[in-house]
């Protein structure tokens, strides 16, 4: 195993550990929006975290005057409409004279059908986040603003930022497993992922298994190479013989919180938590390495609204934005000065283990071998195929 292939994002499994209770807040302080108040109060984090605020949002002046001008700004994203209402709370507040159109879509809809109207001359969004393999159709288009000249992308870690600006992180990603309370004691949460192979506890179809490998497989090849992820999921499929599930990870928890199964792979921590705030009978662990990733958000080259996604992503990268969207969703601020368990969930089954990471260089390197290799596997196993009923 290579040190580049598991530092990347390492200081996120480290940092958690070398927090300070938060110093007495300033008198001085800049006021917050109503929402930001709501969304600490929220959290029980004093207001002192944002006590520097007022010099991240500090941007170029005729990125204000355009985006009066503009008063629009259209977001194509994965946030569910509550959610999305939520996260620009604080937004509406600080720039209220920016009005959003929201959709959430599916990764065809957000990314490859917003590429195929972005050929066709036609300004579908000017925002759109998780691109995934998809970020290199847009490159190789030049389909992407350059982000580089936005403020606060220096507060991104090195590895959740495109060396050439055409993407940035937003969040981080964690993708491992879910599993029914009721039907999983503590001695068999796996702690390692050869766990699944040698408990009995995993077989018989107790196991459900998601068409997405490059959400989990791809960070482990990448991490233990490619002889070691091969032998693993021959044997995962042949010997295991979990059930192979076409529905998204989403819906797999459903049916997970509804005992069809006894554990999900892959299954991503923030989605898990959500289901445990309303009550469901499922929790989470990641066994060792974790597999990780960020999730990439981008302007659309000639953009209409330029100046509002600029003010918007430079808002979403801030500590406001990035506590904002934790309320929303759960999901894990990038933000390299909120890497704290308060903004983790499941921060005891994640951290102190190694961090398997994917980046856009690792999918186009990796991902078309996994998924040939993978796709054997699952149509052997009796699964079918992508885009087949």
């Amino acid at each position: 195993m290579t040190r580049s292939k598991i530092q990347p994002a390492a200081f996120l499994l480290s940092a958690f550990f070398l927090l300070a209770p938060a110093a007495a807040f300033s008198a001085s302080a800049p006021a917050l929006p109503k929402a930001t108040h709501e969304d600490l109060k929220k959290l029980k984090l004093d207001a002192s975290i944002l006590s520097d605020i007022d010099k991240e949002l500090i941007v170029p002046p005729g990125w204000i005057d355009g985006a009066k001008k503009e008063r629009h700004l259209r977001i194509f994203s994965t946030f569910d409409p509550p959610q999305a209402e939520q996260l620009f709370r604080p937004f509406k507040e600080r720039y209220p004279y920016i009005a959003i159109e929201y959709n959430r879509a599916s990764h065809e809809d957000r990314a490859i059908r917003t590429l195929i109207a972005f050929k066709n001359n036609k300004s579908v969004t000017d925002i759109l986040t998780g691109l995934g393999g998809s970020f290199f159709m847009y490159r190789e288009i030049n389909a992407m603003e350059d982000l580089r000249n936005i403020p606060n992308v220096k507060n991104n870690p090195r590895g959740t930022i495109d060396p050439e600006g055409f993407w940035v992180g937003m969040h981080m990603r964690y993708w491992c497993m879910a599993y029914n309370t009721k039907q999983v004691s503590k001695a068999d949460v796996p702690k390692k992922w050869e766990d699944f192979l040698s408990n009995p506890k995993w077989r018989n179809g107790n196991l459900a298994l998601g068409n997405r490998p490059q959400l989990w497989a791809l960070q482990l090849w990448d991490a233990k190479g490619e002889q070691w992820i091969k032998d693993y999921l021959t044997k995962l499929f042949t010997e295991v013989k979990p059930q192979l599930r076409r529905e998204g990870m989403n819906a797999m928890l459903e049916l997970l919180a509804a005992g069809e199964f006894y554990a999900s792979v892959p299954s991503a921590e923030y989605r898990t938590y959500q289901k445990v705030l309303d009550g469901a009978p499922v929790s989470y662990t990641c066994p060792d390495p974790v597999p990780g990733a960020v999730s990439e958000m981008a302007i659309l080259r000639g953009s209409p609204n330029i100046n509002s996604a600029r003010l918007f992503i430079n808002w979403f990268l801030s500590k406001e934005g990035q506590i904002a969207q934790y309320v929303a969703d759960y999901a894990p601020p990038v933000h390299k000065d909120l890497q704290r368990k308060e903004l983790l969930p499941f921060a005891d089954q994640i951290l102190g283990k190694q961090l398997a990471f994917r980046d856009p260089a690792s999918e186009l390197k990796i991902q078309p071998k996994l998924l040939e290799f993978w796709d054997e596997l699952w149509l052997k196993s009796g699964g079918r195929r992508r885009g087949k009923s």
